[in-house]
């Protein structure tokens, strides 16, 4: 297909259409344009320019100077101009008049009447917050309106800052440190005081005046003694007078924990003195009353040393008479005497209460424990007495039986051990032997008071009870007594007394056998 040729295509590239910044083409008129008109334009847009001038010179109120000679002369100079302009600057004045018609923007001369109403983009105040029938006042005027956001400022940590409160944080570490150390240290010493550690190691700031000052000084602080008017000394409201106020005095704290004396052992005679001097102002008080005649007078103590005495001659007349008179007085005495230190006997349940009393007072003092080594314990009497005397001493432990030797620990009171260590060592007789009662119970053969194959007595001749170790301990290991505990080996035997933690006895006694040997 063939392309029509262009009018000017032999002409100068300038002759192509011109487009603008924005690419577009700029708007031409059709065909070519003559001199007059070009002329013509350029006297339009310099009138058009004059005339904007003046407006812009009316508007800021100084007087416009018309300047019309040169659109007045332009067409006689136009007229004048050589007809041979080259095809050149045609082309340039025709660019330059389109070219300064469309740049050129219009400026306002005055203001418009209507004038466009800004828009208050601005919150509303506090008045019209609390108007608003919507406001909670419980949420107060800080929150109704909303606070503009502050800007930050740069600022910068000063040396040392962090190093600080390090230093700090390690000094409190090692403050709660020392208290949880102070207070173990308590708890293990048993002290029940209430130790405040804050005040101890916390050095209160002294107050700007003490108290004893109060009274004495007219002001908050110790500034206002330089005024001698605010000293109240000799004032009529002063606290000095010539009186001396003796403070109440009170009994040393310490005295409470003093122990009570205790009371002093009296020897026999001295307690028999003591007893007649009572009887003694006994007797003179009764006498006293009878004289008053606040108390019949009692009847005469008749017996038979003082008989002719008291009833002389009533004893002349009846002898016989008399002398069962006697008699019956003195059996009456005598069964009034009987009945009441029965009276004062306490019953069998009052003793053993005021046993077992004592024996909890004793074990309150302090809790002993020994340990006896037995080598045979065949006779069964031997075993009665140790488990019966042991519950009535209120004692707690047990009895470990075994083939080679036998265990016993005990633990109570001192008194009750005392008594208990007694019977071990001496009152019991360990070589003695009898034969065992009807009853027989299924025992193991070592443990059996006869010989199996004759039949006789085992020999306890050199059976002896020793004690392995006796001392004071801080609480029981047992409950209460266990009774006697078969152990057929050494691990039995240490597995039951592993449940007290008291195994290290039974390796004690064994090596005790070793050593004797």
């Amino acid at each position: 297909m063939l392309k029509r040729p262009h009018p000017e295509d032999d002409e100068s590239n300038l002759q192509k259409r011109p487009r603008s910044n924005n690419g577009s083409p700029m708007p031409t008129n059709n065909g070519g344009i003559s001199k007059e008109e070009i002329e013509r334009m350029v006297a339009e847009a310099r009138a058009k320019a004059e005339a904007a001038r003046a407006k812009i010179q009316a508007a800021r109120g100084g007087t416009a100077t018309p300047v019309l000679g040169s659109s007045i002369q332009a067409p006689s100079s136009a007229t004048t101009a050589s007809p041979a302009l080259s095809r050149l600057e045609q082309i340039k004045a025709r660019v330059a008049a389109a070219t300064g018609k469309r740049t050129e923007s219009p400026v306002p001369s005055f203001k418009s009447g209507k004038s466009k109403t800004q828009l208050d983009l601005s919150g509303p105040s506090l008045e019209e917050t609390k108007n608003n029938p919507y406001f909670d006042p419980n949420l107060g005027a800080k929150t109704a309106l909303a606070k503009p956001r502050q800007s930050r400022q740069l600022v910068f940590n000063q040396k040392g800052k962090y190093i600080q409160q390090a230093a700090a944080l390690r000094r409190l570490a090692q403050l709660e440190a020392m208290k949880k150390k102070i207070a173990e240290r308590a708890r293990q010493a048993g002290v029940d005081e209430d130790l405040d550690v804050e005040k101890a190691f916390l050095v209160p700031t002294p107050p700007a005046i003490e108290w004893w000052d109060e009274g004495l000084v007219n002001g908050s602080n110790y500034s206002a003694i330089d005024d001698p008017q605010n000293l109240k000394i000799d004032t009529p409201d002063t606290v000095v007078s010539l009186y001396i106020q003796h403070p109440v005095l009170l009994d040393p704290p310490q005295d409470k924990n003093i122990p009570a004396p205790k009371p002093m052992f009296l020897t026999p005679k001295e307690q028999a003195k003591i007893r007649r001097q009572r009887r003694m102002a006994d007797l003179k008080e009764q006498q006293a009353k009878i004289r008053l005649g606040l108390e019949p007078a009692p009847p005469p103590k008749v017996k038979k040393s003082n008989l002719m005495r008291v009833l002389g001659e009533e004893a002349v007349k009846d002898p016989t008479a008399v002398e069962a008179r006697v008699n019956r007085e003195i059996a009456e005495r005598f069964n009034k005497h009987v009945t009441a230190n029965e009276s004062r006997k306490l019953t069998r349940e009052q003793r053993l209460e005021k046993l077992a009393i004592q024996q909890e007072q004793d074990a309150l003092k302090g809790i002993h424990m020994s340990v006896y080594k037995i080598d045979n314990l065949a006779n069964g009497r031997h075993r009665f007495k140790i488990s019966k005397n042991a519950e009535q001493n209120n004692l707690s432990g047990m009895c470990i039986l075994h083939p080679k030797f036998n265990l016993v620990i005990v633990e109570g009171g001192h008194h009750s051990i005392s008594a208990y260590r007694k019977l071990m060592l001496n009152r019991i007789d360990w070589t003695e032997n009898t034969h065992p009662n009807n009853e027989r119970e299924a025992l193991a053969l070592w443990l059996v008071a006869e010989d199996e194959k004759t039949g006789e007595l085992k020999d306890l001749s050199q059976n002896t009870c020793t004690l392995v170790w006796e001392g004071e301990e801080k609480t029981r290991a047992f409950r209460k007594w266990l009774g006697a505990r078969v152990c057929e080996t050494d691990a039995a035997a240490k597995d039951a007394l592993s449940r007290a933690k008291l195994e290290n006895f039974w390796t004690l006694a064994k090596s005790m056998k070793a050593e004797k040997i």
